[in-house]
């Protein structure tokens, strides 16, 4: 099926090579500057800020990011305590964070003074709030990427096609899903979803993983499966299974 190209800054995602985007899950601004050093290193076509890792007020933090690394497209994630993240949020707080993120002003809250490209928005906090917000991040002019993550197990394939497709009603530029493995089989699985996604139901770019170790190949298979986006590391990884970027890279190329 024919995909959308969905653009972020002057990237282009759903077409050619998987993009590769490395976190920054700095905690206060002295370890972002040694984590920048090290980004600005290894091969990287975005960023992801983990604003759950940030103590302080992380649309500060985008803004300074926003001036150390102009050039990168930022993909902004509060990624939550139920979905494996660092800390927990009121829906309340989630949803201001996130539109200030968008640069939205929300509930006498002026916005951001920097404003991401895209927003990762969990499909678990709700699909008519996930909708709403897809909505108003676009007309703001910034894209969203709605996202599952399950840390336990693996779905059936069936499950995994549905779930994307689902996404794909909500607003979402993009659509992901990582999933934690416990067999090969669990692997199979979902690059099998991947490309039945390729093949038939993906209007639009899509991003599918098996996380840890035993689903690393998966990081490295988007060739194959029409995943346009990996996750690689500079040092500091946000999610188990994560491999160096320079490596990553260098696998891409040659596959």
């Amino acid at each position: 099926m024919q995909k959308a190209i969905v653009h972020a800054g002057s990237l282009s995602l759903g077409d050619g090579i998987p993009k590769i985007c490395v976190p920054l899950t700095a905690g206060n601004f002295m370890q972002m500057e040694s984590q920048l050093e090290k980004i600005r290193k290894v091969p990287c076509d975005m960023l992801e800020l983990r604003a759950d890792y940030f103590e302080g007020d992380p649309i500060e933090e985008l803004a300074v990011l926003r001036e150390r690394m102009p050039d990168k497209p930022v993909l902004f994630t509060f990624r939550t305590k139920e979905e494996g993240g660092e800390r927990a949020i009121s829906i309340e707080d989630y949803v201001q964070l996130n539109l200030r993120a968008a640069g939205v002003p929300t509930g006498g809250c002026m916005a951001g003074r920097a404003r991401a490209d895209l927003i990762d928005l969990e499909v678990n906090r709700g699909e008519e709030l996930v909708r709403d917000l897809s909505s108003r991040m676009r007309s703001s002019g910034v894209k969203t990427i709605v996202s599952y993550h399950d840390f336990e197990r693996t779905p059936d394939e069936k499950f995994l096609i549905r779930l994307l497709c689902r996404m794909q009603s909500l607003e979402a530029d993009i659509t992901k899903a990582a999933l934690m493995p416990r067999t090969e089989q669990d692997v199979l699985t979902l690059l099998s979803a991947a490309v039945s996604m390729k093949e038939q139901y993906a209007d639009r770019p899509y991003i599918m993983m098996s996380m840890g170790r035993l689903g690393a190949v998966s990081r490295l298979a988007g060739y194959l499966t029409g995943s346009a986006v990996t996750f690689a590391t500079a040092g500091t990884a946000s999610a188990p299974g994560q491999m160096d970027a320079d490596f990553v890279a260098r696998a891409l190329e040659m596959l």
